[in-house]
């Protein structure tokens, strides 16, 4: 129950809501209530069982004398308006109850309807910004299908199976008590009996919850897992028809599909097991109630309009008692989503910023790696050891090496997407830990080897979150990453949505508008990796250009295959198995005979 009451605790917002809700839910309760024993003297006057009084009992109205005084004024009534008339009023008396009954119960839904989608969008909101807060060491280890599950499935199974009760745990609690109350006054005896048979059939239903809500965690688990194999799929039709492995992924996800199917209908039947179930222990309730409460009234304990009347209230008690049930197995199965949304709202931050974190505003000096090595994992190897580098303002380094070698994750660890496992980064002298991370990463540019764009206008991609940006500067930084031409040539120009990923675009086309949202931002530091390797050779003579023209002026951390990109950088680091085993100019390196001069020889350079 801990998950659930940290779910009501998201109330606190809509309290106004909250109030006026249980407010219509109380009154609906009373009118409900006031509605039963209205029924006695319908009854009495149907059966001419009236017990007539021409004297007001003493003292007047009073709460110890409600019975006799409304039985005086009825019987007044009669006399002087006659039977019919009587019966006319008891039936509008009964409609207007009816009435304020059903007035405020649909009042309750109406002020509760905001509450509930209020608290579903702030909890799938603070999902997605938990998603934008953890690392990047997190999505490593989660499906992406598996966390859009929880923002999507889990976050409506909690609203349809919890927060759409809510109203059944204000309204229904008072009813009960109400029509017990009256139950308790007309007949104790009876009323224990009958309060013996609903314990029991509460136990029964209880236990049905509680595996309703291990089967539902079950269920929102594999629908993530099967979630994860569409995302999966989508992104990687190219290669499933490639390779012509249609019917091995048709088979895997049909597998799953089945595994979801079978389970959920496990649990469909356990939940719809709950009604008929309930319903079945009511109607014994009141078959054991109808010959109890008989045998009363022939032994002349009860007037029979009284247990007619019992009887009505009896029904006021197991209707919001099964409504009760029902929620009760509801909330259970909302309570295994919420457990699902917990893991993730719950996720540590592994890379929290420092309680006193500096601000930065302008990159002065350098970047100084010193002595940082890194691992992924505890158990596995490290991917960088013993790194000591020192990058001035304005130069460009660029880092080569064999794929696995850890350039990679060298300059990952810049922008602390992790962070080192042994040693410093310092900038300008400061720990990158100590830093604002928005503000040292609002001085960073990263241009990487696939370009991340969003199904979105040219325009907004290439603006990306700045603000106060006008098209004249957009249209500036587009030229200069010799993109401007082909954006013209679009269907709608810099409005041109450009699909997911940008897949309406080509591999240049691509590239060169991240340059172009890199070059109008102007960071002071460029992070560029292998910016080029996967475009064809003319391509990559128009995005190495734009590339040329972002980094002058600039510190750039260059990593490159292509060796031919990086001939002009003022220093190019060899890396080997997660060391720096060469360093230099390219005319000094290829001196040395070394690494580098390899690799050289391999691509056929001079």
């Amino acid at each position: 129950m801990k998950s659930f009451w940290r779910l009501l605790r998201y109330l606190g917002r809509y309290r106004s809501l909250v109030v006026s809700a249980i407010a219509c839910n109380i009154l609906t309760a009373v009118f409900t209530v006031i509605s039963i024993p209205m029924l006695i003297p319908f009854f009495q006057i149907l059966f001419d069982r009236t017990q007539m009084t021409d004297t007001p009992p003493e003292g007047g109205l009073s709460l110890m004398n409600t019975a006799d005084y409304f039985n005086y004024q009825f019987s007044h009534l009669i006399t002087t308006q006659g039977q019919e008339t009587a019966l006319a009023y008891v039936c509008v008396a009964i409609v207007i109850v009816y009435l304020l009954r059903n007035l405020f119960r649909y009042l309750a839904l109406f002020f509760m309807a905001p509450v509930r989608n209020g608290v579903i969008r702030d909890l799938r909101a603070e999902m997605f910004d938990q998603v934008l807060t953890l690392p990047l060491s997190y999505f490593g280890e989660e499906r992406k299908g598996d966390l859009l599950a929880r923002l999507t499935s889990d976050v409506q199974e909690v609203e349809a199976s919890i927060l759409n009760m809510l109203e059944v745990v204000f309204r229904e609690p008072l009813i009960i008590t109400g029509a017990l109350g009256f139950m308790i006054y007309v007949s104790p005896g009876l009323t224990v009996f009958v309060f013996l048979l609903i314990i029991f059939t509460g136990v029964v239903i209880g236990g049905l919850g509680k595996r309703l809500k291990r089967t539902s965690t079950q269920v929102q688990d594999r629908l993530g897992h099967l979630l994860s194999l569409v995302e999966e799929g989508l992104g990687g039709l190219r290669i499933i028809k490639g390779f012509a492995a249609e019917d091995y992924q048709r088979t895997k996800f049909a597998d799953a599909n089945n595994n979801y199917r079978n389970l959920l209908t496990r649990l469909l039947r356990r939940r719809d097991l709950a009604s008929p179930l309930s319903e079945f222990l009511g109607i014994a309730t009141v078959a054991a109630l109808l010959w109890y409460g008989s045998r009363q009234v022939f032994s002349g304990v009860l007037e029979a309009e009284t247990f007619i009347t019992f009887i009505f209230a009896f029904y006021n008690v197991i209707d919001p008692a099964k409504n009760i049930a029902k929620a009760t197995s509801n909330i259970q199965r909302g309570i295994g989503a919420f457990e699902r949304i917990e893991r993730l709202l719950d996720a540590v931050n592994t890379l929290p910023e420092h309680p006193e974190a500096k601000s930065i505003a302008n990159f002065e000096e350098a970047i100084e790696y010193r002595d940082v090595s890194f691992r992924y994992r505890e158990v596995e190897g490290p991917v960088l050891q013993n790194i000591d580098l020192r990058i001035p303002k304005g130069k460009v380094v660029a880092l080569v090496g064999a794929s696995g070698a850890g350039k990679s994750t060298l300059v990952d660890l810049l922008p602390r997407f992790y962070d080192v496992t042994g040693g410093q980064i310092l900038i300008d002298g400061v720990d990158v830990r100590e830093l604002k991370l928005m503000d040292w990463r609002r001085l960073l540019g990263i241009v990487s080897q696939e370009a991340i764009l969003f199904n979105d206008s040219i325009y907004n991609n290439i603006v990306f979150g700045l603000e106060g940006v006008t098209q004249q500067q957009v249209e500036e930084a587009a030229r200069i990453a010799n993109a401007h031409e082909f954006i013209m040539g679009t269907e709608h120009g810099y409005g041109t949505n450009i699909g997911d990923r940008g897949n309406k675009l080509s591999g240049g086309q691509r590239q060169r508008l991240t340059i172009a949202r890199a070059i109008l931002r102007n960071p002071p530091v460029l992070i560029l990796d292998e910016a080029t390797s996967a475009l064809d050779s003319e391509s990559e003579r128009l995005v190495q250009d734009a590339l040329t023209k972002l980094m002058k002026g600039r510190t750039a951390i260059v990593i490159a295959h292509r060796l031919s990109t990086i001939q002009h950088a003022d220093e190019i680091i060899v890396m080997r198995e997660g060391r720096m085993v060469e360093r230099g100019t390219h005319l000094g390196l290829l001196e040395q005979g070394g690494e580098y001069q390899k690799l050289v020889a391999l691509q056929g350079l001079e």
